[in-house]
């Protein structure tokens, strides 16, 4: 998000940071399947590989590669084998593979002025990244990359309007391309004081010409603000089979602090070019909660991660203590299930990753540990699997290494 003020990815880390034994599963490089970040309780970072999420036991420290001291952190892309990561001191993009447990430097480009935002694969080797200017975040603009190379093919600014008058910061929620239009979700902020800032009441979507990044329209919708989020830290948004774009709005405390607006759920139509003026699912209204992250399971369904205001006192203790709920909801009626996982710990993580009938969640509880819980979607049943133990506090994402 943009709220450099308050939420920059190096507080944030602080905030995570202040956010057994059985056999070690063995990891073969040649077949492993996805990536699993975490945080560990001294404060280092690990990725660790493995070729299933299904059973066994890792433990970073010994099955992980320690990213600590790289310019590396959870806000990583991952694509195919590789990890794309902003070197912020030395502005620029960095690609790296793990090989023998060791986070190796296979590219890099120059990526200046620039706060990742967003990221949108157009094809499996061009990345289209949004950002922010640094140092002020009030101009979006773009880098169009061929990542097999590490090439820049295109750099600018997108024809958005700057915040004004009260507001002085912006947020990139999402992008979508479709054929030669660009959508970009945002909306405003502005700050009150070192440690606090409010949001407009307004979700944007504009309409881009693509590749040229000029303004077509723009539109406005008040019924939620602070569309989708930074989307290397948690999904937000996706396309359903019929090519309907569905995007989550999070007003609450962690991300657009307007918690009397309701957390939703809106849509763009497949071959429309705006958002469904007769489509929002109330999700605060069924959950009573505000929420952050969702996941496509299919057949109208999603997983949603909902925070309970009434196990945590505030921002300061809302990453540690587990009060995180995930929940079945119907995107038809807006009817919402609570799946029957342990409280779970963590502001914003990457911890849902959909194969077929199965969706991974990644749960860090108090009480029972850091699993891989396995849910199967056909049967509604639920099972723990990959246990994360060891040095691991956090699991921070879990990805398909192998897209």
């Amino acid at each position: 998000m943009s709220l450099k003020f308050k939420y920059t990815p190096y507080l944030f880390l602080l905030f995570l940071t202040a956010c057994t034994r059985g056999p070690i599963q063995t990891q073969n490089p040649d077949t492993n399947k996805f990536s699993i970040y975490i945080l560990a309780k001294d404060g280092k970072e690990y990725i660790l590989e493995t070729n299933t999420l299904e059973k066994g036991e890792l433990q970073p420290e010994t099955n992980g590669a320690d990213v600590s001291s790289a310019s590396m952190s959870r806000e990583a892309i991952v694509k195919d084998g590789c990890y794309y990561h902003l070197d912020r001191k030395n502005a620029r993009l960095v690609k790296y593979q793990i090989q023998n447990r060791q986070l190796h430097e296979t590219g890099s480009l120059p990526l200046k002025d620039f706060s990742i935002e967003n990221f949108y694969w157009k094809t499996r080797d061009t990345l289209l990244l949004t950002g922010l200017s640094v140092p002020d975040f009030s101009k979006i603009k773009y880098a169009l990359l061929n990542t097999d190379k590490m090439q820049q093919t295109a750099v600018g600014d997108m024809d958005i309007a700057r915040p004004s008058g009260r507001f002085n910061n912006t947020s990139v929620g999402f992008v979508e391309l479709r054929r030669n239009r660009l959508f970009v979700g945002y909306t405003y902020h502005q700050q009150l004081s070192a440690t606090n800032y409010t949001t407009s009441d307004t979700t944007y979507v504009t309409e881009l010409n693509f590749p040229l990044m000029t303004g077509v329209k723009t539109d406005k919708d008040i019924r939620s603000t602070y569309p989708g989020g930074i989307n290397t830290v948690q999904s937000y948004s996706f396309n359903d089979k019929q090519g309907n774009y569905y995007f989550m709005t999070c007003p609450g405390i962690a991300l657009g602090n307007r918690p009397e607006l309701p957390t939703g759920i809106m849509r763009i139509n497949a071959g429309d070019d705006q958002p469904d003026p007769a489509y929002f699912l109330n999700l605060s209204q069924s959950i009573h909660n505000h929420a952050y992250g969702m996941w496509y399971l299919g057949n109208d369904q999603v997983i949603v991660r909902a925070e309970r205001k009434d196990l945590y006192k505030g921002l300061g203790d809302h990453y540690s203590t587990a009060h995180f709920e995930f929940y079945l909801v119907n995107l038809t009626n807006g009817t919402a299930k609570k799946l029957d996982l342990p409280l779970d710990k963590g502001t914003r993580r990457e911890c849902v990753i959909v194969n077929n009938d199965i969706a991974y969640i990644a749960v860090n509880s108090s009480a029972e540990g850091n699993f891989i819980w396995i849910y199967n979607i056909k049967t509604g049943t639920l099972k723990k699997g990959l246990k994360l133990s060891g040095n691991t506090d956090f699991i921070m994402r879990i990805d398909h290494l192998q897209a």
